[in-house]
């Protein structure tokens, strides 16, 4: 865990709208991500947390307001290493596990050499070593989503934006995921992670921020939030914003 304070701020948003014709999606919203944390972005579909991430990058352009990354706009010139690990996961599916996950590394900067050497060992970490060989469309989609992880986190980016990594694992492969995101941030990178897993949230998250139809509902240490909702626990903070299931079923859809 790291303490925020006296920490150099990564990412800041200022005062963010976006809308969509005349649907108001983000209505105005501010908060910082600092250097060497897990940042837990939270949220029912439909929040806002992809929208913002997508302008955070420079996909989308904001109504109004200012998203920085490391002081500036981001580009993929501005010299910071990230990781984005989209919701949509887009591999070439016809090719093999190796072979795609060695080009992916040579985009990213690595000699051929370095990207295959690399492949193999995230590979062996993961437990998929002999499906090297194997056609992206010839894998479970849990194994189809190690692999874009594995790509994610190739060349050990400065950032890491991670949506929803965990989604579809199982209890074993979900606690895999949660080390090898530890360890990175052990070694110095940032981490902003989306996710619907307060388990998740409560064992790697330093920070986090819960959003509701394009407001923040809390934002903070984990400590924090808890202490603004009474000392409750995540979940019990998560389905006092959200209502009940049916609500946030209806939303979702």
């Amino acid at each position: 865990m790291v303490s925020s304070t006296s920490v150099e701020t990564v990412v800041k948003i200022s005062h963010f709208r976006m809308d969509f014709g005349k649907k108001t999606v983000i209505k105005d919203l501010s908060f910082d991500v600092k250097k060497g944390e897990v940042f837990g972005f939270l949220g029912s579909n439909g929040s806002g947390k992809t929208t913002t991430i997508r302008a955070l990058l420079g996909l989308y352009q904001p109504t109004s307001g200012e998203l920085l990354v490391g002081g500036k706009t981001f580009s993929v010139s501005s010299g910071i290493k990230l990781g984005y690990l989209p919701e949509e996961r887009g591999l070439y599916k016809k090719e093999s596990v190796i072979d795609v996950m060695t080009y992916f590394g040579q985009l990213k900067g690595l000699s051929k050499k370095e990207a295959r050497t690399s492949a193999e060992a995230y590979l062996s970490r993961v437990k998929l070593s002999d499906k090297a060989m194997t056609r992206i469309d010839k894998l479970s989609g849990g194994q189809q989503q190690k692999v874009q992880l594995g790509i994610t986190i190739m060349n050990n980016p400065e950032m890491l934006i991670l949506d929803e990594p965990t989604k579809g694992f199982d209890p074993v492969n979900r606690r895999l995921l949660m080390d090898i995101i530890e360890e990175h941030q052990r070694n110095g990178a940032t981490v902003i992670f989306v996710t619907h897993q307060m388990e998740e949230v409560e064992r790697l998250c330093d920070r986090i921020i819960l959003l509701k139809d394009g407001v923040s509902y809390a934002y903070g240490t984990v400590a924090e939030v808890k202490s603004q909702y009474g000392n409750a626990s995540l979940d019990d903070i998560f389905l006092k914003v959200y209502g009940d299931e049916n609500e946030i079923t209806e939303e979702a859809e």
